[in-house]
């Protein structure tokens, strides 16, 4: 059977046995038409095909730069149809069962710059500079909190909003936090942390000094949960963001936790001491970062090393 015929073929069942929509035939018939061509420079036919040419097609995509999620989608395709042909008695065998899927890369996390996060700080701390009304203010200096908090320790969202007050009560230069599966962590407090914590405290307490006596969290709120939600924080980081001129689609909590990692490492810290920071458990969670790793390194040999130097001259 030609290929054309046999993808006709193998349309039509998808169609009438599985309901596939019409998109989805229709990518499909593009992918497999792709493969079709490729065989033909060969002179080899989808029959035909064996799992070392199905290697060299997926190596031409590679070749191509076509990305790892196209690939995979792709060889879907093939497994589909050579299934198809191996259960209507077409071939004797599957040659895709000896085909392991591409992986896909892992995208590297978004941050923000050094000067950026200097910016946010710094915009966060003169709202509360400027605001006159008392609930108005006591918002900002939480904001202001927040964020030294998330940038100066990397804490996860969730642990960040559900800090107790107990741990801001001894003047410590260490938080405990209770991370994923209750794995205690000390996270360093900076100074500028601090400051921020005591100015909002304050704020707090002469609000309402009955709240700091029997108050359980660090940031409470009216809600079930008794304390700030990621959503509410993330929303009023996304306003105090655009305020301060910065793309606030690009920027959350959790692109915070990045910068604070990314900005470790690029200031000469061990990889082994930000797993222990972030609390990851495995340092292969970690090794996202290590681009900024390399980048470093590139530039120290750029600016360091003899022949880069008499290049440059």
């Amino acid at each position: 059977m030609n290929d054309g015929l046999l993808i006709d073929s193998f349309l039509e069942m998808m169609s009438a046995e599985r309901g596939a929509a019409a998109n989805t035939l229709d990518a499909y018939e593009r992918d497999l038409s792709d493969y079709s061509e490729f065989l033909s420079t060969k002179n080899i036919t989808i029959s035909a095909a064996r799992s070392d040419n199905i290697r060299d097609y997926l190596g031409n995509l590679v070749s191509l730069g076509i990305a790892p999620s196209t690939q995979a989608r792709k060889l879907s395709a093939l497994r589909q149809i050579y299934r198809f042909m191996y259960a209507d008695g077409l071939r004797e065998d599957d040659p895709t069962g000896a085909i392991d899927s591409p992986k896909a890369g892992r995208p590297l996390p978004k941050i923000m710059s050094e000067d950026q996060v200097d910016h946010l700080l710094m915009v966060a701390q003169e709202k509360v500079e400027n605001t006159a009304a008392p609930d108005e203010k006591l918002r900002a200096a939480r904001m202001h909190a927040l964020l030294e908090l998330l940038y100066a320790t990397g804490l996860r969202v969730s642990e960040l909003v559900s800090l107790p007050i107990a741990a801001t009560k001894k003047d410590t230069r260490f938080l405990l936090v209770n991370g994923k599966g209750n794995k205690e962590r000390l996270v360093p407090l900076g100074k500028k942390a601090k400051q921020a914590i005591s100015a909002y405290l304050e704020l707090m307490g002469s609000s309402n000094k009955a709240i700091l006596l029997d108050q359980k969290w660090l940031f409470p709120s009216s809600g079930e949960m008794g304390h700030l939600t990621r959503q509410h924080f993330a929303r009023d980081l996304k306003t105090l963001a655009a305020a301060a001129g910065l793309q606030a689609g690009k920027i959350s909590p959790h692109v915070l936790r990045h910068a604070f990692a990314s900005h470790l490492l690029q200031n000469g810290a061990d990889l082994r001491a930000v797993q222990q920071l972030l609390g990851h458990t495995d340092i292969s969670t970690t090794q996202i970062y290590t681009h900024v790793l390399e980048e470093r390194l590139r530039e120290l040999v750029e600016k360091a090393h003899p022949l880069a130097l008499l290049n440059s001259a």
